[in-house]
């Protein structure tokens, strides 16, 4: 076989990692192949940005052999590229050039989660139609190869649940948080100073970003088709200090998981900050690396853990789905791995549940007078409901408070308590009612509990 040539869209982080990587391990990705992989031409907005620094970036190939332009038309449609690398994200004009590419008989790999999650039903039969292949490794954790370990290594297995670190930017937030006891806005903005978090991070800290993922991960988890407005997302921004310091007094770690659960009724899908046991792997799991707990039925609980971001972590998914298409260009399509795992035909229309059909345990927190009869109305309006309660903390008045100073005065003191596995829509009814109580002075703070077994 001749060279396959790449074609980039997108020569920023990823773009970059992705030709740095394939230029210096060139003779070993040629062995893994069986030919030369080349990148032939690179879509970018700003020319003579993006040629600077060429040189250095390839000190042990030949950068003036990339093509560097801004007409996504001469990359795409190109006859002398046959492989297509999307690293552009967003919307437009990536989905524009990605079918065009397609349409082109161009085999596509996109790092994009955003256009696979809420475009890939459309894009893989769009792909089947005109016999190529879409992969989207780098799309979800990066370096870690989830994808292709749920999709391929466990397929003798029934998944039946996964949970993942799916998000850097959310992970460092909240490991600073636990380790150094400091507020979510100061580490938000040091996260930025870093370059782990956007200008505008809405996508990280408001869990968008870990839905897409999520989505992505369920799909070929179980075999439905890609639904990213069923995920449930909640974000970290209410998540205090005072929550991770609680978290940790009864032997828990808070992480932003995103949660895929198959149960006899429904699928549960669900993006939101997380009380996880602190014997658990994946509860230790800090800063801006991801890991995915997977459960199969015959295998057991197996963890993927690594870089979750980053120019070559991201690359060198891209490059490893590159070596994939290679070698399956000799392959008819009808017996290539199937973009969801599963083939087209045999995906399950299995309901999505909505949010109050989800079951977990869950962890509350309010602020109520220290005064007999008072934590027996809360817990009495748990037990009328069917909650069952595995542990209650009432916290003594803070050191310095008016109310701990004056013996007259009545006080008001935070109270913890710990569900038993329970429907949401049942803790919902409680808490509304136990925010309605006189002696409740702050709504009840309201965070997941799972514990992972």
């Amino acid at each position: 076989m001749s060279s396959i040539g790449i074609g980039l869209l997108g020569f920023g982080t990823v773009g970059r990692g992705t030709a740095a990587i394939l230029a210096r391990n060139a003779r070993e990705i040629e062995r893994r192949a069986g030919c030369p992989i080349v990148v032939r031409r690179a879509l970018v907005r700003d020319r003579a940005r993006a040629e600077s620094g060429l040189e250095a970036l390839f000190p042990d190939g030949d950068a003036s052999a990339i093509e560097i332009v801004t007409d996504g038309e001469s990359v795409v449609a190109a006859s002398d590229i046959d492989i297509v690398c999307e690293a552009m994200g967003g919307d437009e004009p990536a989905l524009s050039l990605v079918k065009q590419a397609i349409r082109s008989g161009k085999h596509v790999i996109s790092a994009n989660k955003a256009l696979i999650a809420t475009h890939g039903n459309e894009l893989f039969a769009l792909a089947r139609e005109h016999g190529v292949v879409v992969a989207f490794e780098p799309a979800v954790a990066a370096g870690i190869p989830v994808i292709k370990a749920i999709r391929e290594g466990l397929s003798a297995n029934r998944i039946d649940w996964l949970a993942g670190i799916i998000n850097g930017t959310g992970n460092f937030i909240l490991s600073a948080m636990a380790h150094e006891g400091r507020e979510f806005a100061d580490v938000l903005a040091e996260a930025q100073r870093l370059g782990y978090a956007e200008a505008d991070p809405t996508f990280d800290i408001q869990g968008i970003d870990a839905a897409h993922k999520l989505a992505i991960l369920a799909s070929i988890a179980f075999g439905i088709p890609l639904q990213f407005e069923r995920v449930f997302t909640e974000g970290i921004t209410a998540v205090e200090r005072a929550d991770v310091a609680f978290a940790a007094e009864l032997g828990y770690r808070i992480k932003h998981l995103g949660v895929a659960r198959r149960r006899p009724d429904g699928i549960e899908l669900r993006v939101h900050p997380t009380l996880v046991p602190e014997r658990q792997l994946i509860a230790n799991v800090d800063g801006v690396l991801n890991a995915v707990l997977v459960h199969g039925d015959a295998v057991g609980p197996t963890l993927y853990c690594g870089a979750g971001a980053g120019a070559e972590a991201t690359g060198s998914a891209m490059v490893a789905d590159v070596i994939d298409v290679v070698r399956a260009l000799t392959t008819e399509p009808a017996q290539r791995v199937p973009h969801l795992a599963f083939h087209p035909d045999t995906l399950s229309s299995e309901q999505i549940l909505g949010p109050e059909e989800h079951e977990c345990a869950f962890y509350l927190r309010l602020r109520a007078a220290d005064k007999p009869g008072v934590l027996a109305d809360i817990t009495g309006i748990f037990g009328t409901l069917g909650i069952s309660i595995e542990a209650i903390v009432q916290k003594e008045p803070e050191v310095g408070s008016q109310e701990a100073a004056d013996s007259d005065a009545v006080a008001d003191v935070p109270i913890i308590l710990l569900s038993r596995r329970v429907r949401e829509g049942l803790v919902r009814e409680a808490v509304a009612r136990v925010d309605a109580l006189a002696a409740v002075s702050e709504p009840v703070r309201l965070l997941r509990v799972e514990a992972l077994d």
